[in-house]
Parts: structure tokens; C-alpha cells; sequence
């Protein structure tokens, strides 16, 4: 167990783990799964999944750039809360052609100020583990100024579990677990600190 929190401290830190897949018959709810579980197992986060295809946020819908912070609509408003109640956030994102989904970059550019020193793990699958999708990922979270966790776990899928075959978490995945448990160890340091300014 991580535990790097004391007793003195009133809370504990809120973590979003943020399925960055909405595609028919995708991984992205069993990956984000063991990610919650090992969470809940190794540190002392609250974590709370949150799945885009809960979170409907129309392209293009409102008015003024997400900077100005004027968000009309009630669904970009409704983001805006959960994000901004988050102590940090872990996206889990497949790599699509070579970059990641087009739902993922939609709901984080609905935002702006939000994002704004958030410490951020991110986490990635596929065929070769994503490793394109999370460069671009933490390209953009950067020009957030967001505070990109160093370990962005890699999880690389076999080829039939890709063209359709179910995931089989033991086989294809908990052997994986030491980059997550480390990005997670990464991730409780970087909040102790920022818990420990704020106190």
C-alpha cells in the first residue's frame, strides 16, 4: 500500500479516472476498471470513473472561447463543476490512428481554466501500448499547464483482443499493473505535496 497521506489531513484527494473511448463495443470500461481498482487498492484516492457517453457535450455549442470561463450551456457547465471539484485526473484513452478520440479532445477543449494545474496520469492502450496517443495527449495537456505525471503506462493489447476477441484481464493486462501502481505512487506524491502547501 502507497498511504503517503497522514492523519492530519482533512480529506481525501478526489481523482477522476476519465474514459476517453464512447466506441460500440469498446475496452475502455474494463481498462478504466482495473485502473479505479488498483487505485482504490494502493492509495488513499476517492475515485470516481467518469464515462463521456454520461457526459454529452455537443461540438462547437457555445459562444465565447472556453478561456472567458462564460459557459452557456448547461451541460458545459455541469463538465465545468466535475472538473473543477477534481484534485487530479487520469485519462484512459486507446489510440486511434496513431492519436486519440476525437470524444476525449472534445470534452477537454469544452474547458479551459479548469484543467489549469491539475496533475494528470495518463494511460494508454493498444496494439503497441499507444504510445503516440499519449504524446499528443500530454502535448495538449501541457498547453494547459497541466502537471503531467512522468509514468504514462503504455498497456499493450495482443492482436486478437484488437480485431475483436474478448479481453481477457488476467492474461492481457494485470501482468501490467507495475507502470499504473508507479504512476499512481508518482501521482500521491505530487498531491501530498500539493496538500501540504495547502495546509
Amino acid at each position: 500500500m502507497i498511504h503517503a497521506y497522514t492523519s492530519e489531513q482533512k480529506r481525501r484527494p478526489n481523482i477522476l479516472v476519465i474514459m476517453g473511448s464512447v466506441r460500440a463495443n469498446r475496452l475502455c470500461p474494463q481498462i478504466a476498471a482495473w485502473v479505479i481498482d488498483i487505485a482504490r487498492a494502493e492509495t488513499n484516492f476517492h475515485s470516481e470513473l467518469v464515462d463521456l457517453i454520461d457526459w454529452p457535450l455537443p461540438m462547437n455549442d457555445e459562444p465565447d472561447i472556453p478561456a472567458a470561463g462564460a459557459y452557456q450551456q448547461v451541460s458545459t457547465r455541469a463538465w465545468s463543476e466535475k472538473i473543477a471539484g477534481a484534485d487530479a485526473v487520469v485519462f484512459v484513452a486507446p489510440q486511434y490512428n496513431w492519436g486519440y478520440p476525437a470524444v476525449l479532445k472534445n470534452a477537454i477543449d469544452h474547458l479551459y481554466s479548469e484543467w489549469r494545474n491539475k496533475p494528470l496520469v495518463i494511460v494508454t492502450y493498444g496494439g503497441h501500448g499507444g504510445g503516440k496517443c499519449a504524446a499528443q495527449l500530454k502535448q495538449v495537456a501541457e498547453g494547459l499547464k497541466m502537471r503531467i505525471i512522468a509514468t504514462m503506462p503504455g498497456i499493450t493489447l495482443p492482436r486478437s483482443t484488437i480485431e475483436g476477441a474478448p479481453l481477457d484481464m488476467v492474461a492481457d493486462i494485470h501482468h501490467q499493473d507495475g507502470s499504473l501502481k508507479q504512476a499512481l505512487l508518482e501521482l500521491e506524491a505530487e498531491l501530498d505535496d500539493s496538500f501540504l502547501q495547502d495546509s
